[in-house]
This record gives structure tokens, C-alpha cells and sequence, in this order.
């Protein structure tokens, strides 16, 4: 589990195809004490498990899967990722829940400076505006953040500079996919509904 807070951003190292699965090595500062084999790690939200580690770089194996249905996937040697270490025992609840399972990938449609904030509207998979609700959470490459506005499938958030600043979306640019994890409450919600919704057409 994860509160979408990062930690810091890290740089990809390499990123190669392994006999057995995509080998990704990243560049952090993260505190090696911190962090052991089989701890998990979300990389621009994904849960991923560390495999190994030295003083210079953290590595990781992705499944197929992973790679196939997240923008990890498009990661090259010097992508800057957003890092954020799972939620421990007594540890600060600042963003909300991420599970660090992603539900699909967005598509930037405007990221542009209005006043002394940003505005970044994002398209989201088909058939998803369903689990988008204005200020309900949702978060993008893992930053937990606010949903200001919902139009069928696309929604816009607002960003302070700070969060450019400490994460990758300092890189990012209209046209870049974006990991995306839906509020895991409004899925649940959203799930109920539609389960009482067919109970109701089966019964009439």
C-alpha cells in the first residue's frame, strides 16, 4: 500500500530484456537501509519488487504484463520515474490509498502554467469517466492529486509548482502517457452499484 506522496524522483539506468523478465536498474538516492530484497517500491505508481541492490542503483524485474499495460514500458536510460517506498506501520497517511495496481494509461491533452499554478488535463482509457468524480483522488504516475474537473473519459487536474518540481511531471508534455489508479473506494462503490443495478434488471 502507498499514499501517493513521492519520495524522490529516480533516473533509469537501463532498461533490457532479460531470459526471464525485463530488467529495469534505476538511480536513486533512496535510504539503503531502508530497503531490502522483496521490498516493494512504486515506480510512477506500479508496485514493483526490488530484486537487488548496491549503494548506486536499485534493480528490478518487470513482468511481461507490466510492461505491456504500463508506461514503464516506454521507460529509456535517463527517464526520470517518481519513487515512492510502501506505507509502514505508523507511517503518515498524506495523500490517499494507492494500491500500486494500475488501472490504465492516460494520454496529457494540456499541461500549461495559468497564473502561478498548472493545469494539466489528462484522457483517460475508454469507458473509465465512470470512476472519475470531481475532488475525488486519483493518482497520476503515482502523485495522489485532486480531480477538479470530469468530462466523459477526460479529467483535469490542478497542480501547485512544488509538485512539478519534486516529481517527473517537470518532464512531462502533451501527447506523454500517464499511469493512472482510480480511487480504490469509488471502484468499489462503482462495482456495488452496477452488482445491485443487474440484481434489480434480473428481478423485473
Amino acid at each position: 500500500m502507498f499514499t501517493g506522496i513521492i519520495e524522490e524522483t529516480g533516473t533509469v539506468e537501463s532498461f533490457t530484456k532479460g531470459d526471464d523478465a525485463w530488467k529495469l536498474r534505476l538511480a536513486t538516492r533512496l535510504p539503503r537501509e531502508d530497503i531490502a530484497p522483496g521490498d516493494s517500491i512504486a515506480i510512477n505508481g506500479c508496485c514493483l519488487t526490488v530484486t537487488g541492490f548496491d549503494a548506486d542503483f536499485i534493480r528490478f524485474d518487470l513482468l511481461e504484463e507490466t510492461y505491456r499495460l504500463t508506461n514503464i514500458g516506454k521507460l529509456a536510460p535517463g527517464s526520470a520515474v517518481n519513487l515512492e517506498c510502501s506505507l509502514r506501520f505508523g507511517g503518515k497517511m498524506g495523500g490517499h490509498f494507492v494500491t500500486g495496481h494500475i488501472d490504465g494509461q492516460g494520454v496529457i491533452e494540456i499541461f500549461e502554467q495559468r497564473g502561478s499554478d498548472y493545469y494539466l488535463r489528462v484522457k483517460a482509457p475508454a469507458g473509465t469517466g465512470l470512476n472519475l468524480i470531481e475532488k475525488g483522488s486519483i493518482a497520476i504516475d503515482g502523485i495522489s492529486l485532486t480531480v477538479a474537473e470530469v468530462e466523459g473519459d477526460t479529467f483535469a487536474v490542478w497542480l501547485i509548482p512544488t509538485t512539478i518540481t519534486v516529481t517527473n511531471l517537470r518532464t512531462r508534455r502533451p501527447g506523454d502517457h500517464v499511469n493512472l489508479e482510480f480511487d480504490m473506494l469509488g471502484k468499489y462503490v462503482q462495482k456495488l452499484a452496477a452488482a445491485h443495478l443487474v440484481g434489480q434488471t434480473q428481478a423485473a
